[in-house]
Order: structure tokens, then sequence, then C-alpha cells
């Protein structure tokens, strides 16, 4: 019988090369990249094979859009929440510390694209032998083509195990450039790194012990005094953010002796870029490729990702082309490694569609900012089911809210009211109010503010009936 496995999801990402589409505030994992679902919620549908229970290891502030990929995925498990990016030594550490000895802990990124997710399974639970043998098990790409984009994993002779499916690492190679990945396809015997690992807990401590000491002892310190919400447990700031940032592959993996690889012969991408993204879709005849509501007409080479309205690309060759509800990118497709410089130039300029989408995950569900304008905003919110928001009332603006989906239990001062389907309510500024969803389905209401002043710093929420508290703007509604 084949060990149990737990599923670590590295979630970090700072989401700027798939702009548009991925911003800071939407890294390119959470974004819905693929037939309308994100790369994170693909990753964990692909992990729920080997475990449903899984553990995240995400952004504090993105802590919310991993919840809703993990319920939406169907899994369940923990989220370790990082006060702050210190790459993927410090995340592996953290998670160590905080499993069994012996437990086998399998740590794949939240941003690769695995189509094939039986052959993946299949692929990791013929490393088990390996890793319960004392190796850190990475799993190596067969190569399609002599790609720049990827470190490479050497291969040597199998491990003198029973199954001989996996074969010791001699070295990781850099990203070569053209010449030298063409020679390493030659060679033969190269794998692309994809940087997934399968190992037993005590195993890769001992590893961070040697190799990397000074970083698995800020995180001893930083899970040592953290603090658990619910399913979400918070590292220590302090110590989290005194920890060194640096690879795993920098940190343990290019100094340890007992790395082993095993052969994963499916389609992998680590979707770094839109040409990436691109050769994800089946190209016609004229080299077109198409998502959403995309057309062409004496189009060549060109992708179109038009999730929303529809865009048609009329006579043009070799351009990328990326349509969302707020912004829009058209680049040549061998600029496309640009999109960062075009990210750091919109914020110098002061653009809040560089790090922000409209969309805003909350606890409770979403809102969805759709149109506004002077002394008027107009949104859509989405209620979980069994969701609330908390007692508030607002200094400067009014509300109406139009129920278009569900039932709403609205309270305002004394007065508590069902506002059903196709029904609305009226809420004045200056009276205490609050949204709840009591039913079984989401609740979908359209907002329409309007007053003298709309941000989202006019809101005084009540913790009770006694007491107040004033919030400054926290992306709240």
């Amino acid at each position: 019988m084949t060990p149990s496995i737990h599923p670590i999801v590295l979630c970090g990402g700072s989401g700027t090369r798939l702009w548009p589409l991925s911003r800071k505030a939407l890294p390119k994992q959470f974004a819905p990249l693929i037939d309308g679902k994100s790369l994170l919620q693909l990753t964990l549908e692909r992990l729920r094979a080997l475990n449903t229970e899984v553990t995240c290891i995400a952004s504090e502030d993105h802590r919310f859009l991993a919840q809703e990929a993990m319920d939406s995925a169907q899994v369940t498990g923990r989220q370790i929440l990082e006060p702050m990016g210190r790459n993927t030594a410090a995340a592996m550490a953290t998670a160590v510390l905080l499993a069994d000895p012996d437990e086998l802990l399998l740590f794949a990124p939240a941003d690769h694209h695995i189509p094939d997710a039986a052959l993946f399974a299949e692929t990791v639970r013929s490393g088990v032998e390996a890793a319960l043998a004392g190796n850190i098990v990475t799993f190596g790409v067969v190569p399609t083509l002599p790609s720049t984009a990827y470190g490479y994993i050497e291969s040597g002779a199998p491990l003198p195990l029973p199954t001989q499916v996996a074969r010791t690492v001699l070295r990781f190679v850099e990203k070569p450039n053209a010449e030298v990945a063409q020679s390493l396809l030659l060679k033969g015997g190269y794998f692309w790194n994809a940087g997934i690992f399968l190992v037993q807990a005590k195993v890769l401590l001992d590893a961070l012990r040697t190799h990397a000491l000074d970083i698995l002892e800020s995180c001893q310190q930083a899970v040592d005094h953290r603090t658990t919400d619910g399913s979400f447990l918070r590292l220590e700031r302090q110590a989290f953010e005194n920890c060194r940032s640096e690879s795993i592959d920098y940190a343990v993996l290019e100094k340890h002796q007992q790395i082993a690889v095993v052969k994963f012969d499916g389609a992998w991408s680590d979707v770094g870029s839109w040409n990436a993204v691109a050769d994800l879709y089946p190209a016609d005849d004229a080299g077109n490729r198409l998502n959403g509501k995309a057309s062409t007409m004496d189009a060549r080479n060109t992708f179109i990702h038009a999730p929303f309205r529809p865009v048609v690309a009329l006579g043009t060759d070799d351009l990328i082309i990326i349509d969302t509800q707020d912004a829009v990118l058209v680049a040549r497709r061998s600029s496309v490694e640009q999109v960062k410089q075009v990210v750091s130039m919109l914020s110098d300029d002061g653009c809040p569609e560089a790090t922000e989408h409209r969309r805003v995950v909350r606890p409770w569900g979403a809102y969805d900012g759709l149109d506004f304008g002077d002394r008027f905003q107009v949104k859509r919110l989405t209620l979980k089911p069994g969701a609330k928001l908390s007692f508030r009332m607002h200094h400067h603006r009014a509300e109406h809210w139009v129920v278009v989906r569900g039932t709403a239990q609205v309270i305002r001062d004394q007065e508590n009211t069902l506002v059903r389907e196709n029904e609305s309510i009226y809420i004045p500024q200056g009276v205490i109010h609050r949204l709840e969803n009591p039913g079984k389905i989401a609740l979908e209401i359209i907002e329409v503010q309007s007053g003298s002043y709309l941000d989202a710093d006019d809101i005084v929420r009540f913790d009770d009936a006694a007491g107040t508290v004033q919030i400054s703007a926290d992306g709240d509604h």
C-alpha cells in the first residue's frame, strides 16, 4: 500500500508577467486563465487524486483567493500565511517544521499547468520508493525543445532500488542560452526542472539543518510564535522578515548529495509568459490561437484572450491581444517579456490598474466595481451561503440594493427584512445596517452608492450594540 502523501502548494508570486490578467493583487496563480479556472484551482484538482487534504502556503494578502480556490477544487486543509515573501526555501522550511517527521510531503508550485492529472499522480507515486530511501525526489520533465526558459537536471544512473524508476542527479543547470540548450538535448539524459519535490519531512529538515541553518532557525522562531485563526496559520512577522530570501535550489539542492529525479513524460508548462499561455491553445491553419469571444479575419500567428466581450483581430500578424474588464494589452509576440516594464511604467504613473483588479475577494464573498462617476458607484456583491457583513453605517452615502439572485436578510436599525429576487431596499445615510445571506445558494446584489463622498474609509463598523470601531479603507466593501 502506497503511504499517504501530503501535498504542499507554494502560492507565492508577484503577478507581473501576465498583466493585465494577473496583477499584484491577483497574481497569475489566482487569475481565471484556463476555461475559467485559475492555475491554483487546477493544481488543487490535480493534487486531489493524491490527497483531498492539502496545505497552501500563501501571502496574507491573498488568503481569501487561496481559500476560494480550495473551495472550488473541493479540497480541505490549512493555509500557512507568510507576512512577506521569502522564496521557496523559507516556505518549505515552515511546512517541514509543522509536519510529522515521517510524513511524505509533495511540494508543488501553484502556477504550473499539467493537463494529464492521472499521469502526474502515477509519476508522483512512482517516486515514493526513492523518497522513503532518504532522497529528495525531484521530477524532471522530458524536454520537447531546446528551451532557454527553464533550468535543466542532468540525470545519472538508476538508484539501486527494486523499481529503478528514480535516477541520481548529477547536477542542476541554470537556464542556458540557445546553443547550450541544444547541446543538452543532443547529449540526452537532461530534463527540465519542474520545481516539484517529494520528500519525507525529516529528510528535508536534516538537509536544511546542514545547508541552510540560518533559514531553518528563522523559520523555527516564526513557527514557534505563530497564531491561528480557523484554518489560517499566521507566521510571526519579525522572525520571518529576518529570514534570508533564497530558493530551495540554491539553499539546499545544489549542495545536497541524496537527490533523485523521476521522469515525467507528460505535457507541462510553468506558464511564465503570454507566449506560454498561447501555446496551451490549439492553433488554426494560420497559426492563430483563440480563447473566449475571440475571432480573426486575415490574421496570422495571433493569440487573443477575450473572456468578456467580442474581440476581433483584422489583418494582424504575430500579435498577443489580452482583453480584461478594465485594461487591454496589445503586443508583438517577440516583446511579451517586456510586460514587467509596462507594469512598472503604469505604477510610476499612478495607474491603479497596474496592480488592482475590479473584482476583490473578501471572507464573505466578493465585490466587483461595475461603474462609477461623480457622486455614484455601482457594484455587484456576491455573498457565500451563510455569510454576513458586519453592522455598519456610512456618514456620507446612501445605498440601494437590488437582489438579482438568492435571498437577502437586511437589518436597518431595528427593522429586519427579507429581500427576495427582483426586490430592492434602500439604506439611507447614517442608518446602522447589516447584510446577510441566510440561504443555501450564493446571494448576488447590485448595489448603487450615491452621495458626496464614496471612498472606502466612510465606514463605521459596529462590533456589537454598545461599541463601534472606525476603520480606514481596508477593501472590506
